[in-house]
């Protein structure tokens, strides 16, 4: 009895194994079938090949180049085929798929099978579409689009900004085959973390905010939809960061432009032409563009002139240590709308870093540090930074450094400038020149004249922290 259940127990085993043996045959034999009936029909039906390039004919990125870009790399099709690219996204645990160079993927829509290629070329990647030639008048249209929308949504969802900076390309692209090449943008400076007065900060984003919802008021008074900042102070005193805090703020991409490594005034409107909407071009060191090889023509058209106009929702940032020597038409009204004032740190900018790198609002030594920087001491935001980072672990012996570094600077200044034919170094230059009150002609000012008229340049500046000018303004943080 107990053999005949277990000799039962076998070829119900078998049977079952050979039922799904058969089964998977059969629907690996279907879908070979289904594949080879779609191959074969495709070559019996007359198809239309469209092709999107990456740049159009005037070398400037075609924005639905990235729109189709978007959209393939979040098909389920693309998962699912051979040779895909896989990269890390912004988080460590996100995997970002890219379509491979000469590989193809298949879409439906409204029932047509649409297939896309990407090829590379000299000029730029391009997407080759091919549907059937009876399915593209009723599929087209509509098609591109639920392209458009699905890339607007997942660009709104989770938008990637990157960082691009000039480089030469081959050899068979135009002007010099200079281009772009983008990185992710993961600066960690925002509006938070920058160390400026609060009114000043509010005023920014409220401009910006203003900016952002403007594009039909910009349209209907005939101007192009785009805003511009000047950025000038002394190194380290936060004017980059603030850029990188404002593209963040905006979730624009970042174009960093050095003008001294563009080769001429065609290579400069060629790049600005690649740039795409939703992005910040910066210029940094602008106040140095009169040693580069462009003209300042060049220069003003690239700000304002016929070529910029192409080249909507976008922020122009330039940095510059003084604008003292960049002529006042390059500057205007119209070709510079805000420009914003980076001072040495002073004692309410202190504070602000004192909360972002040590974590302290108030402390016991702060009415000393008030004390030092009354007197006309001063020090760049980032030389302070660089002091609360080393010692962050302790505030109190951060804030000390501080004060001892303060009184370092607060010594007999030497003037900025030449004295005796030879190079004087000190503090910045606060506006004195070599013909001011000197103490015996030895090229330093007296250390209580030096700390009355800083006092009064202070004052001066804090009772007109906004100027408007036409339809610009300035800004001293």
């Amino acid at each position: 009895m107990e053999f005949r259940q277990l000799f039962s127990t076998i070829i119900l085993i078998v049977l079952t194994g050979i039922i799904v043996k058969l089964f998977l045959n059969r629907t690996i034999r279907t879908a070979k079938l289904i594949r080879w009936w779609r191959l074969l029909s495709e070559k019996f039906h007359d198809h239309q090949f469209l092709k999107i390039p990456e740049l159009n004919d005037n070398s400037q990125q075609n924005h639905l180049f990235r729109r189709v870009s978007l959209y393939l790399n979040s098909l389920q099709s693309l998962e699912d085929s051979d040779n895909t690219n896989l990269f890390s996204g912004v988080n460590p645990n996100d995997i970002v798929l890219s379509l491979n160079d000469n590989q193809t993927v298949v879409d439906t829509f409204l029932d047509a099978r649409i297939r896309w290629t990407l090829t590379s070329r000299a000029g730029g990647a391009c997407f080759t579409l091919t549907i059937r030639k009876r399915d593209k008048r009723r599929v087209l249209r509509p098609y591109l689009q639920h392209i458009h929308v699905v890339s607007d949504e997942i660009d709104s969802r989770k938008r990637e900004l990157r960082l691009f900076t000039p480089v030469s390309g081959f050899s068979g692209e135009v002007s010099g085959g200079v281009r772009w090449r983008g990185v992710p943008f993961t600066h960690p400076a925002t509006m938070e973390t920058i160390a400026m007065e609060i009114d000043i900060k509010n005023k920014i984003n409220l401009d910006l905010d203003n900016f952002l919802k403007s594009k039909q008021f910009y349209h209907r008074l005939g101007k192009v939809w785009r805003r511009s900042y000047l950025l000038y102070g002394p190194s380290g005193t936060g004017k980059s960061s603030f850029a990188a805090a404002l593209a963040k703020t905006l979730s624009y991409d970042v174009y960093n432009l050095e003008l001294s490594s563009i080769s001429d005034d065609s290579e400069l409107k060629h790049l600005l032409l690649q740039t795409t909407p939703r992005s910040v071009i910066l210029v940094e060191d602008f106040d140095k563009f009169g040693t580069t090889r462009l003209t300042a023509s060049g220069v003003m058209n690239f700000m304002d002139g016929v070529v910029s106009s192409c080249c909507e929702e976008r922020v122009m940032v330039f940095t510059m240590t003084t604008k003292d020597e960049i002529a006042p038409e390059i500057l205007r009204p119209g070709r510079i709308d805000v420009h914003i004032h980076f001072p040495m740190c002073d004692f309410n900018n202190f504070k602000c870093l004192a909360s972002s790198y040590l974590g302290v609002k108030e402390h016991k030594l702060f009415s000393h540090v008030e004390e030092v920087f009354s007197s006309g001491a001063t020090l760049s935001p980032a030389e302070i930074s660089e002091l609360m980072l080393v010692n962050r672990n302790s505030p109190s012996r951060a804030i000390k450094s501080v004060i001892t570094a303060l009184q370092t600077t607060s010594s007999p200044v030497v003037v900025a400038g030449s004295v005796g034919g030879e190079s004087c170094k000190g503090t910045p230059d606060h506006g004195f020149k070599s013909g001011d009150s000197v103490d015996g002609g030895s090229g330093t000012l007296r250390k209580d004249g030096v700390k009355e008229i800083k006092k009064l340049y202070g004052l001066l500046r804090r009772k007109s922290s906004i100027c408007r000018v036409s339809d610009s303004f300035v800004l001293d943080s």
